[in-house]
């Protein structure tokens, strides 16, 4: 008869003791736990799926389910549903227009910001920690405090008393007005992270 197993055991950091191992014992209990509740996430999610690729009298008579009991029946499945949603009040013309403000105002703040982090992080010049800190104060300032004057100025122009400082833009209601906005918004946050990352590497 043997004796039982002495605990394996791993030291501790900064000292010489050692502790042991955690017990595993709950491990299994856990994953089918989780298991368990991401199944209850997608059950709801495949039947929307499923329910939006089929007509609207078969949705409305018979379980979502159904449908992947006889997958290749004649009329089962349709795109009829998103055409009509897409149809529907310009909701087409909308996402469209999400697109085209989404993807270069994007693009276009992360392009900037990839060069002037790459100049805060490896480049030498004069009153480069100073714009730094500039940069990271900008990202405490509320946004709300600028939308009146890039209204006023993509409206009327900027002007101090008489004087024009700055042409109308004629920006309001344009994609350019909206890119320069979202660019502007973007800029500090994406410089820092940037930067962040870039002085990171080797």
């Amino acid at each position: 008869m043997s004796a039982a197993a002495p605990p394996v055991s791993q030291p501790l950091e900064g000292t010489g003791k050692s502790r042991p191992l955690e017990s595993k014992e709950g491990g299994w209990f856990v994953r089918i736990t989780i298991l368990v509740v991401v199944v209850l996430w997608v059950i709801p999610t495949a039947g929307v799926l499923v329910t939006s690729f089929r007509p609207e009298q078969l949705a409305d008579t018979t379980g979502w389910w159904t449908a992947l009991a006889q997958p290749f029946e004649s009329g089962a499945w349709t795109v009829e549903n998103y055409r009509l949603a897409l149809d529907a009040g310009g909701f087409g013309n909308a996402f469209l227009n999400s697109l085209a403000v989404a993807i270069p105002a994007t693009v276009i703040p992360i392009t900037i910001a990839a060069f002037a982090a790459y100049a805060f992080s490896w480049m030498e010049f004069r009153g480069r920690y100073f714009l730094f800190v500039a940069v990271v104060g900008l990202l405490v300032v509320p946004l709300q405090m600028a939308l009146i004057p890039i209204l006023r100025l993509y409206v009327g122009g900027a002007q101090i008393g008489r004087l024009m400082v700055f042409p109308d833009l004629d920006l309001a209601g344009t994609f350019l007005g909206v890119w320069l906005a979202h660019t502007g918004f973007g800029l500090p946050l994406a410089i820092y992270l940037l930067r962040n990352y870039i002085g990171a590497l080797p």
